[in-house]
């Protein structure tokens, strides 16, 4: 299949599929240029060792990003983030102690786009 086809934009799947990856970006680039932040926010969240989950959240969010834009294994990566988004979501709900929404810290956000994740992995 031609790389065109999964850039075009007429394709309402490949508009998904690609906003599901590049709402990482932001997320992952915030982590890894503020480590000493993002340490303090995953002890707060409970996410033990900090360490090794911010290196793999971070991994996670830097190859499912890639996957999901360049449609490189669409269906695993999209799984793949799904259950990466399903934790975020148990973490913050977890950590607002049950709140929804998303402006208050609770997990709406996060589960969201973990169902929009699904839906990219169901179409593949």
């Amino acid at each position: 299949m031609s790389l065109a086809l999964h850039f075009d934009l007429t394709d309402e799947f490949n508009i998904l599929r690609l906003t599901c990856g590049l709402f990482l970006l932001p997320h992952f680039f915030a982590k890894v240029t503020n480590l000493e932040l993002t340490y303090k926010i995953y002890n707060d969240y409970r996410l033990y060792p900090v360490k090794l989950w911010v290196f793999s959240c971070s991994l996670i969010e830097a190859i499912c990003a890639v996957g999901m834009v360049f449609a490189i294994y669409t269906r695993y990566v999209a799984l793949l983030e799904a259950v990466f988004l399903l934790v975020a979501a148990w973490a913050s709900w977890r950590y607002s102690k049950g709140k929804w929404l998303w402006q208050i810290g609770g997990l709406e956000y996060c589960l969201f786009w973990a169902i929009c994740c699904i839906v990219v992995a169901m179409h593949g």
